[in-house]
């Protein structure tokens, strides 16, 4: 699974529902939520 940091815990945690999404830019990233608590996480270069 991919991890990311989660602003509102202050812990790098695994995404939940992860999505490989593409930015405006070209450039890839993942998109997914906290399993702790539920806020939105965001990584460049997923």
């Amino acid at each position: 699974m991919a991890e990311a940091y989660c602003v509102k815990c202050k812990a790098k945690r695994e995404v939940k529902n992860a999505q490989n999404i593409t930015m405006k830019n070209g450039k890839p990233a993942l998109s997914g939520v906290c399993p702790v608590c539920g806020t939105k996480m965001f990584k460049i270069g997923g």
